[in-house]
């Protein structure tokens, strides 16, 4: 077993002869799977072992009294577990220019930036090197594992659509980029030598190209003049992939000339992306005609199997915030099986989904245990809230007594997910709650509930409630004028257009003699979007990939409605209070019924890319 990790690991196999057939490759592949699972916790107490052999002597631990020991027990004993806030400070320091073995014996490599934040901005999360080949690992069991459900794949493309996003230098000199930048840009997929399950539509230089929209039209012109090739699409996330289809929706007759006539539109400027879709397109008036008949018709239903007709399934995550796409998916492939192969996070990679062919509904994915070392805070719900054990930042001896092992799990709890990785973090909570769904041999199943205290998402972004609220109360301020207050509140993520949007219901009073102007309303949409993150704000500058904040307006007593709804479903009324998001469909109906007017964000709010952002982070 240690060999086999160990060849995976570095992204080898062994060969025979310089003849090793991509079926060899698969068993292998799955054999490695069956070996860690089964053995998952000797599995785990290895990879703690190695993670506190090699980080012996660093700062962190010896602050907690860790100097030297490796074994389980003196770690669960000696280190807190902890949330991004408590290693804040360090963090600041290694962004500065901090090179001693602050967290990690091995050097930082860079940051990966959160789509969680702290204090309003990104996360930064520290990764060494070898992490590449740890997510490289992660990835080369994806297709092992979907072959067996859709054998065959080698025999075509897959068109995903892939994209970078900005990256800074914290001050101290060290690059900070979301997980997903830093994988596309790292030799690791740059170079990886050919594989017919990474045989992709897009060139790398459409990947790479830093220009969204250019990105965008290279990726789907090389999609759609290789349509017949295609036997699976898909992106990161759902959120992503229907952009791109909103997108044809609206280029297509330019697309389509460009097939028709073999040549690039001239708003495509990137030499590299230029070139290399070059050397793919060709005339092909018969394809043309064919693509503008189908994108011609009155409904894109299906638009997806009627493109790409040997597509068998779509590639998103459709998982938490993600699965209010899931209508929008089956609209567009016609009910092609919707896919969530892996789990990731920027903290660390995770697990992968070994029954992909699932309904979205019952995704659960298996953590692999040489990933990370995985501890598990159980989890109560209050009246259908989740709570975690304990709230404050750090746990209490008492407290961290209940975290349980990978293999100590039980079936149908929920758990806060602890992870504890080779780049320097030592139990540190992520946020995302995940349920026991079974298992695969020793190794729990999980499926993923939520992020912790999350209310609102679109795409990367993650808005909570304490950060709804304090941006609700900048904006109230725009009412004072009028004599007008804010009553009631609540919201809801709007994705019924392409990209979507955060709506928020008022109900306000107006004591004074004069109306407010809707002006005045239109400001307060911006100064909401001026005082959430930079996840948010980078979405809608630069991304694209978020709508302009809605406030609607509703009638007085609207949310005295809405209590006696509630209360007509069972709640209580004395522990009733006015949740501040909403999904169910029928109270969104009834918000909506009693709207009177409604306002937009008259412009992109402010966000500043590159060095500024982390220089005030790190040094505040």
């Amino acid at each position: 077993m240690v060999i086999l990790t160990s060849l995976l690991l570095d992204g080898h196999v062994p060969c025979n002869g310089g003849d090793y057939s991509l079926s060899e490759k698969n068993k292998t592949t799955l054999q490695f799977i069956e070996d860690v699972t089964e053995n998952a916790d000797q599995v785990q107490k290895r990879v703690l072992s190695e993670i506190l052999s090699c980080s012996a002597g660093v700062e962190y631990l010896n602050r907690h009294g860790l100097s030297g020991q490796t074994d389980r027990d003196s770690f669960k004993k000696l280190v807190p577990v902890i949330k991004y806030e408590d290693i804040q400070s360090d963090i600041s320091r290694i962004a500065n220019g901090d090179m001693s073995p602050i967290l990690c014996s091995q050097p930082i490599s860079e940051f990966l930036t959160s789509s969680g934040t702290s204090g309003g901005e990104r996360k930064l999360m520290p990764t060494i090197e070898e992490e590449l080949g740890r997510r490289s690992l992660l990835y080369s069991l994806l297709m092992p594992v979907m072959n067996q459900f859709v054998p065959g794949l080698d025999k075509g493309k897959g068109m995903y659509f892939l994209f970078i996003k900005s990256e800074a230098k914290t001050p101290g000199g060290l690059v900070a980029r979301p997980v997903l930048t830093s994988y596309y840009k790292s030799n690791h997929f740059k170079e990886r030598p050919y594989d017919p399950y990474t045989n992709y539509t897009s060139p790398n230089e459409t990947i790479l190209c830093q220009d969204s929209y250019q990105s965008m039209y290279s990726q789907m012109l090389c999609g759609l003049f290789q349509n017949k090739e295609v036997l699976r699409v898909g992106a990161v996330f759902a959120s992503g992939f229907i952009r791109a289809i909103r997108f044809l929706e609206k280029h297509w007759p330019l697309l389509c000339n460009d097939i028709r006539t073999g040549t690039m539109n001239q708003q495509i400027t990137d030499p590299s992306v230029r070139e290399a879709v070059t050397r793919i397109l060709k005339p092909d008036p018969k394809l043309a005609d064919f693509l503008e008949c189908e994108c011609g018709r009155e409904s894109w239903q299906g638009i997806i199997t009627r493109l790409w007709p040997n597509t068998k399934y779509v590639d998103v995550i459709v998982t938490g915030t993600m699965s209010q796409y899931i209508p929008t998916l089956d609209y567009y492939s016609n009910g092609l099986p919707l896919v969530c192969t892996m789990y990731a996070s920027s903290e660390c990679y995770f697990g992968v989904n070994l029954n992909p062919l699932c309904n979205p509904s019952e995704v659960s994915y298996t953590l692999i245990p040489t990933m990370a070392y995985f501890e598990f805070l159980p989890v109560h719900r209050n009246n259908g809230v989740t709570k975690s054990i304990s709230m404050p930042k750090s746990l209490n001896e008492k407290e961290q007594q209940e975290l349980v092992d990978l293999v100590d799990v039980k079936l149908g709890q929920e758990y806060e997910l602890v992870v504890t990785t080779y780049a320097g973090l030592y139990r540190y909570r992520v946020g995302d709650v995940l349920r026991v769904a079974g298992f695969k041999n020793k190794a729990p199943q999980f499926n993923f509930i939520c992020r912790k205290n999350v209310v609102l998402s679109i795409d990367s972004d993650k808005t909570d409630e304490v950060e709804l609220q304090n941006a609700v109360k900048n904006a109230v301020n725009h009412l004072m004028p009028f004599d007008a207050r804010l009553t009631e509140y609540t919201s809801y993520a709007d994705t019924t257009s392409i990209p979507g949007h955060y709506v928020l219901f008022w109900e306000i009073t107006v004591n004074g003699s004069t109306p407010v102007p809707p002006s005045v309303f239109e400001d307060c949409c911006l100064t909401i979007e001026e005082s959430l993150n930079s996840v948010y704000r980078q979405g809608r500058v630069s991304d694209k990939s978020i709508g302009p904040l809605e406030i609607k307006i509703v009638e007085m007593g609207t949310f005295d409605k809405l209590m006696d709804y509630a209360i007509s479903l069972g709640a209580s009324i004395n522990q009733y209070k006015t949740p501040r998001c909403v999904k169910f469909a029928p109270i969104v109906e009834l918000l909506n019924s009693r709207v009177v007017s409604s306002y937009f964000s008259p412009k992109c709010p402010k966000w500043v890319p590159g060095r500024k952002e982390w220089i005030e982070q790190c040094t505040n």
